[in-house]
């Protein structure tokens, strides 16, 4: 059982699943945006153009499409999308942080290449002989 969980652990904090998720939470939370754009501001005008401007008077007693009641709802539509995206943005931040606790940061590598003195190339660090301008190296 130990296994098994260390190895959903491994897969679910992998960066690839915890990419998709973000973007099925933010493709979800983006669709309420377009919605209300839809349902607030584009299917009100259509209506009243298709109608031949004969429900004029309907604009002004409360319909949905009255400047109060569609610029509300579709602010308050993009405030949710900030805050979902300021939540999933702290999450993945905080995860982020969690995986890189438990691991130590790599020592340096040793060189494994010097530059010639007299032409500057790069050369192997146990040459004695620079290939590119062919000078006998001081040993080191």
């Amino acid at each position: 059982m130990k296994k098994f969980i260390e190895e959903f652990k491994k897969f679910a904090l992998r960066g690839n699943v915890v990419d998709l998720a973000v973007g099925v939470i933010i493709g979800g939370a983006f669709t309420g945006i377009v919605n209300a754009l839809t349902n607030n501001f584009i299917n009100p005008l259509l209506a009243f153009i298709l109608s031949g401007f004969q429900s004029w008077g309907n604009l002004a007693d409360g319909t949905p499409w009255t400047a109060y009641g569609a610029g509300a709802a579709f602010i308050t539509t993009i405030i949710n999308f900030f805050i979902t995206a300021l939540v999933l943005f702290v999450i993945v931040k905080a995860m982020n942080k969690l995986i890189t606790l438990g691991k130590k940061p790599e020592a340096p590598k040793a060189p494994t290449t010097k530059k010639c003195p007299y032409c500057l190339s790069e050369i192997p660090i146990a040459a004695t002989k620079c290939a590119h301008c062919t000078s006998e190296l001081p040993k080191a």
